[in-house]
């Protein structure tokens, strides 16, 4: 990023008691400037933390709206209204009070990859990063895990003594990365470890070497001793791969790994979200009360 815009974003921050917090799924220039640059699970606690009164996320809206729900006092700000998760959405109210009805020893386990409105009809939220360790800390049997049914079989083949309903919501990103195109790649690049999320499908996850959340993905490949990796998870996680580790070459599997949601988030619109303060996450106050509960049962069970 050009050293004038980079002055003005400092600038703006401090005028306006801003704090940058970043998706590594981001473009590359946002991630540079913000100030804290993580995965879902990593900001979701960074937000308890910061003490800025305006958070401006750089993140699609189920992160905006987490990070406010677990600060109700202050002003939450998305670098781009738009930049939604369609998974988000694939689940209804309806579908999980249905499911309900049908198990007395029952845990909605909701992905943190959620609307609002869904946290706040489940028991427990997780991440891609502790999943596992929160539902093996639930006592109920019966787990519905929502939205996302590829996490949601990767959680369960770890965790055999719980018994699972799944959904069919996905992330269309990590569903797009092929088992066909990852063979062809192992070939095309010998020895080189598959690092993949768990949102990738299960064919995908039996090929890979190491599975695990973007920040996982990250320390996985910085600790290792090799030199090239199969990356299956979305490319914005590129850039700080390349940061941590410029020796080593990085490669995609498939050609669509890129959230066109993500991409929406761009310097330019940063800029403009920290001069007018907007678009404000707002949710009600009976709304911030019922998601907070499954949000803050995840950062005590996943300790």
């Amino acid at each position: 990023m050009e050293a004038e815009r980079v002055k003005r974003i400092k600038q703006l921050q401090q005028e306006k008691d801003a704090v940058i917090l970043a998706h590594y799924y981001v473009d590359g220039d946002v991630q540079q400037i913000a100030d804290y640059v993580g995965d879902s699970f990593y900001l979701s606690k960074v937000a308890t933390q910061v003490p800025q009164q305006n958070i401006v996320f750089a993140g699609v809206t189920f992160m905006g709206e987490s990070a406010k729900i677990l600060n109700p006092e202050k002003n939450v700000i998305l670098v781009d209204a738009d930049a939604d998760c369609p998974m988000a959405h694939m689940v209804t109210v309806e579908r999980i009070r249905a499911v309900r009805e049908q198990y007395a020893d029952l845990a909605v386990v909701c992905y943190v990859n959620s609307t609002a409105e869904i946290k706040a009809v489940s028991d427990v939220c997780v991440t891609s990063s502790n999943a596992v360790r929160v539902v093996k800390n639930i006592p109920k049997k019966h787990i519905f895990f929502v939205p996302d049914n590829n996490l949601g079989r990767y959680v369960a083949a770890q965790v055999p003594e719980k018994e699972f309903i799944f959904h069919d919501g996905y992330c269309h990103v990590h569903k797009s990365i092929l088992a066909e195109e990852l063979k062809a790649a192992k070939k095309a690049y010998p020895g080189a470890p598959v690092l993949t999320h768990p949102e990738c499908t299960e064919d995908v996850v039996e090929l890979s070497d190491f599975v695990g959340s973007t920040s996982e993905i990250i320390d996985y490949a910085t600790e290792s001793a090799c030199a090239e990796f199969l990356i299956c998870t979305e490319t914005g996680v590129l850039y700080e791969l390349q940061q941590k580790n410029p020796d080593k070459k990085f490669y995609p599997v498939g050609e669509s790994q890129i959230c066109p949601n993500m991409k929406k988030i761009t310097a330019d619109r940063l800029v403009q979200a920290l001069e007018t303060l907007a678009p404000v996450v707002e949710l009600s106050e009976q709304m911030i009360r019922d998601a907070a509960e499954p949000l803050k049962r995840m950062l005590a069970l996943a300790k």
